[in-house]
């Protein structure tokens, strides 16, 4: 389960997006730099998609939360 984070401003979501962009290439983008470095075309495309879907996934939680209270 993800943690809740309440942003007022945009510092907060400036911090936000940082700290979760880290976390997205630390889990992501290990995959991707092995497979590029292998020079495995395969894995660089699955790696690729993974580190895509992460982002994908971010963006629509951010999303769900501005949309929460509108419903």
């Amino acid at each position: 389960m993800e943690e809740s984070v309440t942003i007022d401003n945009r510092a907060d979501f400036a911090q936000w997006a940082i700290e979760r962009a880290r976390a997205i290439v630390a889990q992501e983008g290990t995959a991707l730099a092995l497979a590029a470095r292998d020079m495995n075309e395969a894995s660089i495309g699955e790696a690729g998609n993974a580190l895509g879907q992460a982002i994908a996934d971010a963006l629509l939680e951010v999303f769900d939360g501005l949309t929460e209270g509108l419903e």
